[in-house]
């Protein structure tokens, strides 16, 4: 039997053509496609829902498992080689169209064959899953610096969740508390902040006005 994974990181990521090139692949080798699994999750974890389910429920020995790109499948080079492994060990063929030499077939009966192409295999993937995981580390990296530089501008409340008010319209509210015409409790219902986010702006309230007023 032949399948299919695919995965995007996020819904704005163009699904369709990983998908269409697994499609395509399988009509050029006159291989019948039973399915292609669907994950749109991210790559640092492989616990995602449809790959679980292919991986523990569907795949069979002797079965073949398509991929567009390996990292489609992960992006840490441990998580992957581990992965293929344990594919291998199921009997189930994993072949990434983006590695030629995965799709390659060969006699198996030549042992010498079998051996380099295995060989050939285990190289290329190891080198482009060590390019994935270097290119996630890149985006780390990338991300950690984009934060530091917000707060050095002190523009880090755009970064993450929008802020429900910004502090001078919260600081007229508080005002309020802090004159004793309404409670913290009774403010933050009326506002509609969760307890969290409220006294967070309270914080930020009194570290900007020095306020020594308790909560």
């Amino acid at each position: 039997m032949f399948y299919g994974y695919h995965r995007v990181s996020t819904s704005e990521q163009n699904i369709e053509r990983g998908i269409t090139g697994i499609e395509e692949f399988c009509k050029d080798r006159g291989y019948t496609l039973q399915k292609i699994y669907v994950d749109k999750m991210s790559g640092k974890s492989f616990d995602r829902p449809r790959y679980i389910v292919l991986k523990e429920d569907v795949l069979r020995s002797g079965d073949t498992l398509i991929l567009s790109e390996l990292d489609r499948l992960g992006r840490s080079q441990s998580d992957i080689v581990d992965e293929i492994a344990f594919f291998k060990e199921k009997g189930v063929r994993v072949m990434f169209l983006d590695i030629p030499t995965t799709t390659t077939d060969f006699d198996d009966s030549n042992e010498l064959s079998r051996i380099i192409m295995e060989t050939v295999n285990n190289i290329l993937i190891d080198i482009y899953s060590l390019n994935a995981q270097a290119e996630l580390e890149r985006n780390r990296k990338r991300c950690a610096e984009g934060r530091e530089a917000m707060k050095a501008r002190g523009d880090w409340d755009k970064y993450g969740r929008p802020r429900k008010m910004k502090k001078e319209q919260f600081a007229k509210y508080y005002g309020r508390v802090v004159r004793g015409e309404i409670g913290s409790v009774a403010l933050m219902r009326e506002l509609d902040m969760n307890r969290n986010t409220f006294f967070r702006y309270v914080r930020e309230y009194k570290e900007s006005t020095k306020d020594p007023q308790k909560i």
